[in-house]
């Protein structure tokens, strides 16, 4: 039996797809797409899709960690881990209205906190589009301007978050 090497992509019956991030004596240290990390047998049952050289210290499990993550990430709808501040931290946002015989809503913050990040995600996933397409010049900056005003808009959210390099950040002033 040949062994993979580390980088190796292989389909698991149980675990679904996912990479080899390193190799002991009796196992496989796979990082599954949708399962996160996981041992194997060496000669468990699993379908090679594409087998690398067995070599030494070609990748380290945390560069494979941060490549994989970033693929996610890029690929699908899955946000980067954002930290709420710890103040926050199951806190509950009341909605009370002002209308007479309408009932109010309870909401997590921590919830109404992701719905923030996701939009912020979104929005910067949008210019990314903008600044890839074959608009023409003058288009993608007033489209960045939109952009740029929208971000300004909802700054009020930034105190929700534990770091300031995460804040939503509009027009500078001059």
């Amino acid at each position: 039996m040949k062994l993979l090497g580390i980088g190796s992509r292989i389909d698991h019956p149980e675990y679904g797809k996912g990479v080899v991030t390193n190799v002991s004596s009796k196992d496989y240290w796979v990082t599954f797409i949708e399962g996160g990390l996981e041992t194997i047998a060496l000669n468990d049952e699993f379908t090679v899709i594409d087998a690398a050289e067995n070599e030494v210290d070609t990748v380290s499990f945390v560069d494979v960690e941060k490549s994989l993550k970033k693929i996610l990430q890029r690929w699908s709808d899955t946000t980067e881990a954002v930290p709420i501040a710890d103040k926050w931290k199951g806190g509950n946002l009341k909605l009370e209205p002002g209308q007479n015989g309408v009932q109010g809503k309870d909401v997590p913050i921590d919830t109404f906190f992701n719905k923030i990040v996701m939009v912020r995600d979104r929005l910067r996933v949008m210019e990314q589009k903008i600044n890839a397409s074959n608009l023409d010049n003058a288009e993608k900056v007033e489209l960045q301007q939109y952009i740029t005003r929208i971000y300004g808009s909802l700054t009020t959210f930034n105190v929700l978050f534990k770091l300031q390099s995460d804040y939503f950040v509009g027009e500078k002033s001059k």
